[in-house]
């Protein structure tokens, strides 16, 4: 399940590849309780993915986290060099892919490069809802230079060979019957088998190909080397330089004997035959009238027995348009619905389906699922007020972020009696306490409960916590007893630029924050700022640096 397209973060630059037999290591038990770090290391959350009764995984900036109940988190220990002496640990960086089934998990990892984002490994485990795990690690799939021919179905096809982990970072991973299918820019789609304990490259359609029948005897011819695909060759370089926007892929979704692959040019529908074959369809955004052609994530709705397949969208080419298209009949036909709406995320349980998007997280409900007027509502900004015993304050929070990056519908009993929507973003988690979002419990990182602290600092109004035209600044403060919050700003030479009181009894007064404005509001200057806290009888100052 992927989440945020980090593929805008990439420049395609190939001389690639992928191997067959990665390798591969056992991270033998890992116990959350005794060695994972208590608590998020990252307040970027993109992936959310639950599993069994109660577990949450969480795809985080900074590693692969686990909420096991409504509230602790726990981080797992990563290293950068993983290998099988390690017992407790995943690889370093963040999580740009998580996928389960039944008991069963896989995620993947990347980490930064000089100029451009790494594949830094994956991880397995088929008993992932225990207290403790065993971990199967690989290493980025590549291919070697010689790999030109690919084995695939007891027969072979030729393709570039993939042969760096740069630009070949895994965005999402499906798990199904006897396989694990990764998406990748430069990887393209590939698949684990479980049973042969082995990895192949996928081939797709090319971009003016609107079927690929891997299946039949008759795609293939006989060489000295076997039976080779007939004119196909697997190539994600741009078209411009001999390949395929097809071939770079970003989503996938799979189920029985089918499985639904989103590219750089499209949607492609795969019927899996014998010796795991795979006859794709390809349906476009000019030929079949998807909103776009970057297809960044795709979801499945199952209700009143259909299966109403979703896909986020993003403008390509000329003509096309960020958005989300969905299909009623197997992709016979497609629709469009949120046209101009960057979409990141969505999922679909039932009746309802949620959208994440740039602009919030979005929600349709209705009863027929052959309605392609799809009627959408979209959430206000996520704020946290829990009351506090009989003291009459609330606890509160709130995401300053107005993006909603990863999403899910949770109908477990566990963490509600009807159900629960969680969400990611960049600036923490949230929990919706109900199903219209009227109130959330947030989770972020703490970085010291005792101090008091401003963050981001430097802060950018301009580029920080983006809501409704304004950027903010968190201020942590833990407040124990006072009903109301002083807050004065001033500048350099100690002249009052603002004055604020938050009122704890108040559920609307939301965190403690500034948007860098003035009390005219306008947007101070460049330069040192001091904020100066009342409470709890004491007083506090905190130095922030704005740079706009």
């Amino acid at each position: 399940m992927k989440r945020i397209s980090l593929f805008i973060l990439l420049c395609l630059n190939l001389s690639y590849g992928q191997s067959v037999l990665p390798g591969l290591f056992k991270i033998n038990r890992s116990s959350f309780d005794s060695t994972a770090y208590k608590g998020l290391k990252s307040n970027m959350i993109s992936d959310i993915v639950p599993q069994g009764d109660t577990l949450l995984w969480l795809g985080t900036g900074a590693g692969l986290a686990v909420l096991r109940d409504t509230l602790s988190v726990l981080t797992i220990n990563s290293k950068s060099e993983v290998s099988a002496s390690l017992t407790d640990v995943t690889p370093t960086g963040g999580v740009t892919a998580l996928a389960v089934s039944n008991k069963s998990m896989f995620a993947a990892f990347a980490k930064s490069g000089e100029d451009i984002t790494i594949g830094n490994g994956l991880i397995y485990s088929t008993d992932a809802t225990g207290k403790s795990i065993d971990w199967t690690y690989f290493q980025q799939p590549v291919d070697t230079k010689a790999d030109s021919l690919a084995p695939f179905a007891k027969r072979f096809f030729k393709g570039l060979p993939i042969t760096v982990k740069e630009a070949n970072v895994t965005y999402d991973a499906a798990i199904s019957g006897n396989y694990i299918w990764i998406t990748s820019w430069a990887g393209g789609l590939r698949r684990y088998n479980v049973t042969q304990k082995i990895w192949e490259r996928v081939p797709l359609p090319q971009d003016g190909d609107q079927i690929l029948y891997t299946c039949e005897s008759a795609s293939y011819e006989n060489t000295t080397s076997g039976y080779v695909l007939k004119n196909f060759y697997l190539n994600p370089r741009d078209p411009v330089d001999g390949g395929n926007h097809n071939h770079k892929a970003f989503s996938v979704i799979a189920y029985s004997d089918t499985i639904w692959v989103g590219t750089a040019n499209g949607i492609n529908r795969g019927l899996i035959g014998a010796n795991g074959c795979v006859n794709w369809t390809h349906y476009t955004p000019t030929q079949n009238g998807l909103s776009g052609g970057f297809v960044v994530d795709l979801a499945i709705q199952r209700y009143k027995g259909y299966n109403v397949i979703w896909a986020a969208t993003v403008s390509a080419s000329s003509g096309e348009k960020n958005g989300v298209s969905f299909s009623i009949d197997n992709g016979d036909t497609w629709h469009t619905t949120l046209i101009g709406e960057r979409a990141y995320n969505i999922t679909a349980v039932d009746s309802v389906v949620l959208v994440a998007s740039k602009s919030g997280l979005w929600k349709t409900i209705t009863d027929d699922p052959m309605d392609v007027a799809k009627p959408w509502a979209k959430y206000n900004s996520a704020k946290q007020a829990i009351k506090l015993g009989s003291t009459g304050v609330y606890k509160m929070d709130e995401i300053l972020s107005q993006e909603v990056v990863g999403v899910s519908y949770d109908t477990r009993p566990y963490y509600s009696s009807s159900a629960t929507i969680w969400i990611g973003s960049w600036d923490g988690m949230a929990r919706g306490m109900d199903l219209n979002g009227t109130n959330w419990q947030v989770y972020r990182t703490r970085f010291d409960a005792d101090k008091v602290y401003a963050y981001p600092n430097p802060f950018s109004p301009y580029e920080h916590n983006q809501i409704g035209g304004s950027g903010y600044i968190h201020i942590h403060a833990d407040v124990k007893t006072s009903f109301v919050v002083k807050m004065d700003i001033f500048n350099f030479g100690m002249e009052p630029v603002l004055q604020k009181q938050f009122d704890r009894r108040q559920s609307t007064t939301g965190s403690l924050k500034w948007d860098g404005k003035d009390k005219n509001g306008r947007l101070v200057d460049n330069g040192t700022y001091f904020i100066r806290l009342e409470y709890d009888e004491k007083i506090k100052w905190i130095k922030l640096v704005v740079i706009k």
